[in-house]
Parts: structure tokens; sequence; C-alpha cells
């Protein structure tokens, strides 16, 4: 998908939009969270991210963009991004990346969480922790000054020295009004490269890693991009604003954290 050339920098009035959309997503997220476990169909987390999306006033970002047929992207084990919600129930072991976007007074919101499902093999509880640090990192990098490949360069350095590969076909992206706007943001780079960050600037920054090569290819149902070894892959995503000294997260983990705690 082209962005374009263009960047939008919001006013802080805009931030403060996307701000309550991408917080309504992570609450969504914390509903999904509530129900992960073997047994569930990712179609019924489908459903019930829809409901509560829509019960809170706002439209699911994805259901209809470009022809998404449902609310959450739904990607489990192998599968990295965009997989389709279905009526296969979860297993004990598996992993879901659970994608999530909502438009709410004009503004999107856009995050991403990977779910262990029961109890996950200890080396892809590793991976699903050093994406989370992968996203860490990166967000640290999002300051004024800074350019797009120091936030790619950070994921990239801390996956690669853990042995992981690291998606390069599908990018992070500016967000606001649009759900993909310019610019892009690889989870790969060189430092001092690419657009320099401005203030004002909000990007979903989503680290795509995976247990093993970096290769992926795309699912007969034209929308699952796959891991090529059949590896696991986990997905993270934050909304951020770019500011000096220290980059704002619009979106939050906390309420899906909370719930995890007490499973």
């Amino acid at each position: 998908m082209s962005l374009g050339r263009r960047v939008r920098t919001k006013t802080d009035e805009e931030v403060e939009i996307i701000r309550l959309s991408s917080l309504l997503v992570g609450r969504t997220l914390a509903q999904v969270a509530a129900r992960v476990k073997p047994g569930v169909t990712t179609l019924d987390l489908d459903a019930v991210a829809e409901e509560f999306i829509r019960d809170h006033g706002a439209e699911p970002g994805f259901k209809g963009y470009g022809g998404f047929p449902n609310s959450l992207c739904t990607s489990v084990n192998e599968a990295v991004v965009h997989g389709i919600p279905n009526d296969t129930p979860l297993q004990n072991g598996d992993i879901v990346s659970v994608d999530c976007g909502v438009l709410m007074n004009g503004f999107y919101g856009d995050s991403a969480y990977t779910f262990e499902v029961g109890e996950v093999a200890p080396e892809v509880r590793s991976l699903l922790d050093a994406t989370k640090k992968c996203l860490d990192l990166a967000i640290e990098q999002a300051v004024v000054g800074k350019r797009i490949g120091d936030i790619g360069f950070a994921c990239q350095q801390h996956a690669e020295s853990l042995g992981y590969g690291v998606v390069r076909e599908l990018v992070g992206h500016g967000l606001g009004r649009d759900l993909h706007e310019a610019p892009e943001v690889p989870n790969y780079g060189r430092r001092g490269n690419g657009p320099k960050l401005v203030d004002g600037m909000v990007l979903a920054i989503e680290p795509m890693i995976n247990l093993g090569t970096r290769e992926v290819g795309q699912a007969e149902d034209g929308w699952t991009i796959v891991t090529r070894d059949g590896a696991v892959s986990a997905h993270f995503e934050h909304d951020v604003v770019v500011r000096q000294g220290k980059a704002d997260v619009l979106s939050s983990f906390k309420d899906i954290e909370e719930i995890l705690k007490t499973k």
C-alpha cells in the first residue's frame, strides 16, 4: 500500500483524540485477554471485540478495510499478521497475535498483543518477551531529531542478537484520520537513515518477530501472512507520538496485563 510522501503531524488536540481511540483498543484487547483459553475460537474473540467497540461508540477499524471481513486480525502460531478469525478451537500451547483497530471521532487507534493459550513452551515465551522488548527499545528511539532508521535498528539489533528473524515485508506506519499514513516504520534499518522524526508525528510501531528465519509468505486466503519455515511468530504494537526527549505512548497494555496476571 502506498502511503504517499506527506507526513501529517498532529495537533495536540488531535493527539488526544487518537489517544482515546488507542486506549479503547487496549480495553478491547483486555476483553479478549479475559477469554483466551484452550477451546475458544478466534471467531468468539472477534464477536466479543466487535460488540465492545460498538458499545463504546466506535467502529471496528479493520472490518471492511480493503475488504477484510472481521474486526480483529487473529494470527495463530506460524501466522504473523492478518489472520482471519475462524471456528477452529485454540489449543493448549498455541499463541495468538490479536491486532485490533478502532475508528472513533474521526481518528484511528491500532494496537496488537500476542497471547499465550494455556501453557506454552519456554522458547515461545522467550520469543514473546523479546518481541515486547523490541517494541520498548523501538519506542525509545521515537523522539525529535532521530530518524526512522533508528527505530528499526533498535528493534532489529535486539531480535537478531537473540537469533530471531525480523519480518521485513510488513512494517509499522503513521496513524491518524487514515489507518495507514506516511511514514512507513520498518522493524529493521540503519541508524541515522530515513525520514527525520519531528514533534507531533503519530506512529504505530509494531515489531513482528519470528522464532525461526525472517522469510514469510501469504496463505491461500489472500490475507494471512505466515512464516515460510512454520516457526511461530510474535507481534506487539503501540501507538506513539514523537516528542522531545521521550515518546508519548498513546495506547496501553495495562488493562490487558492486569487480566493476564489473574489467569
